[in-house]
This record gives structure tokens, sequence and C-alpha cells, in this order.
């Protein structure tokens, strides 16, 4: 089953994605050193997030990329004050 997926970090930004394989395990392709930046040393040291499925479907991929793109903009997850998704570019 393909999954949209959204991510919650301890800071309450959130970071939504796909998954084609359905995966439990599997938390996307945030960039790292993006995430880092918002966070302690300390604060690393304990980190829980929670992945929280949003959409599951068994249509085609390319319905399932349309589906991201929606998701992400309806949450304004590429919103920098909001999330960490970099694409679609922001607009304010």
């Amino acid at each position: 089953m393909k999954q949209i997926y959204k991510i919650t970090y301890p800071n309450n930004k959130i970071y939504v994605g796909k998954d084609l394989t359905g995966t439990l395990t599997y938390f996307g392709s945030v960039d790292s050193k993006y995430v880092e930046k918002d966070f302690t040393e300390e604060e690393k040291k304990n980190f829980t997030i929670k992945k929280e499925i949003l959409w599951e479907s068994n249509e085609d991929d390319s319905v399932v990329n349309k589906k991201e793109v929606e998701f992400i903009t309806k949450l304004e997850s590429n919103n920098p004050r909001i999330g960490y998704n970099q694409w679609p570019k922001y607009k304010k």
C-alpha cells in the first residue's frame, strides 16, 4: 500500500512525504542537516518523532506524487516556520 505520511518532530515542525512501498520503518528523505539546526546537542540525545499516515492507496505513482504535493501545500510543511519540506517552494 502506498502512503502519504506526516512526521512531527519534538519542536512540532512537520515533514510530509510519500512511501511507495508502505514500509513501517521508512521515515522519509528529509534533509537531516536542515532539521538538526533546530535542536541542541542535548535535545538530540533523546529525540522522539511521530509518523502519521494521512492517505493510503494502490493508485499509480503519479497520483501519489500529486497527492504528496497537495498535502505539503495544504499543511504548509514547506513553510520554514511550520515544516521541513523544501519543495515545492513556499509562496507567502
